[in-house]
């Protein structure tokens, strides 16, 4: 029985890009809920809670993209031809927020709002410029041969640009829940009345993508409604209304801390479980799989053996670093 090579990969792959939507995402939501507080104290708090361990999350996302290059060159190709503007200005919003990151902690008093502003708009254009990534992934590329055959700014749709907005406000709810985790006294308290109103944003955005996308895509629509296929994957919306009751009556109490973060790392699961079964095994929707884009099976076998010894490296340097900084942070706590 013989090793499927590209069915590994992709599981690499797409553990690695959830492992960064998670932990970067909440990093992230720290500057996009910015401008829900103006105390330079809490803004404090809020940078330490991510600073010991920011820029170690965005590991996983240089680890998913060298992984679809080499494993997948030919999706690797068309994605980058097809998204280079977005992809662009999002690694543009990273560089800007990790500059600022480093530079609001030094920065005079006078100089300190600018950068704050900076932290803040680097993190909603790499959050929302991955949002567009996402749904030019969902909506498909035009591919003629083995090359990208659409115009410079096909990604550009009413449906891409909802959802960067869409997880614009999943990364803000990731950010918020971290905070009422990792914060104290008015800062969590903020935090879970902010939550409460992003959790009810993100459930009306995952309605509205829930019922655009099968109505855009037929292949979609006959994925999800059709039977028995319909049973199967029933269980989806049920957990993620499930798991949205119990983040609510969660916010509500005093006493939880972690429950809000762990309920809505759930959600995003169930939610890149949803965008998993509409394209699979599709890596170049609507129609190239992954065997087709697929390297040749000696280039796999070499990035597997790499692959197979720099990720538990990763994972054990991921775990200590959170083990070492776990625990509330206090408002006079120095920036690591």
């Amino acid at each position: 029985m013989s090793i499927d090579l590209s069915i590994i990969w992709f599981v690499i792959i797409v553990f690695a890009t959830l492992m960064y939507i998670v932990m970067d995402g909440f990093d992230l939501g720290i500057g996009i809920l910015f401008p829900f507080t103006r105390n330079t104290q809490e803004r404090d708090v809020m940078v330490n809670s991510v600073a010991p361990v920011w820029d170690g999350n965005e590991t996983w996302l240089v680890l998913g993209g060298a992984g679809l290059f080499g494993a997948f060159p030919l999706a690797y190709a068309v994605i980058i031809d097809a998204l280079t503007i977005p992809l662009s200005l999002m690694l543009v919003g990273l560089i800007f927020r990790g500059v600022a990151f480093e530079f609001r902690f030094n920065a005079t008093p006078s100089h300190r709002p600018f950068w704050d502003s900076a932290f803040m708009g680097g993190s909603i254009l790499a959050t929302f410029c991955q949002g567009v990534v996402v749904g030019a992934v969902i909506n498909g590329f035009e591919v003629t041969g083995r090359a990208y055959s659409g115009g410079a700014f096909d990604w550009l749709t009413p449906f891409t640009l909802f959802c960067g907005v869409g997880l614009t406000i999943a990364y803000a709810l990731l950010g918020a829940t971290w905070l009422v985790m990792k914060s104290e006294a008015t800062l969590q308290r903020s935090m879970k009345r902010n939550a409460r109103g992003l959790l009810l944003a993100l459930l009306a955005v995952i309605a509205i993508i829930s019922l655009w996308t099968p109505l855009q895509h037929t292949a979609i629509a006959q994925r999800w409604f059709s039977l028995p296929n319909l049973y199967y994957l029933l269980p989806v919306p049920a957990l993620v209304l499930m798991a949205s009751a119990l983040l609510w009556r969660h916010l509500a109490r005093a006493e939880s801390h972690a429950q809000p973060f762990i309920l809505t790392l759930i959600l995003v699961f169930l939610g890149f479980s949803g965008l998993g079964i509409s394209i699979w095994p599709a890596i170049i929707p609507p129609s190239i799989t992954l065997r087709q884009a697929a390297a040749p099976a000696q280039s796999q076998e070499f990035m597997l053996i790499g692959a197979l010894f720099i990720i538990p490296i990763i994972l054990v340097y991921t775990f200590w670093s959170y083990y070492v900084f776990r625990g509330k942070v206090p408002q006079n706590e120095g920036y690591h």
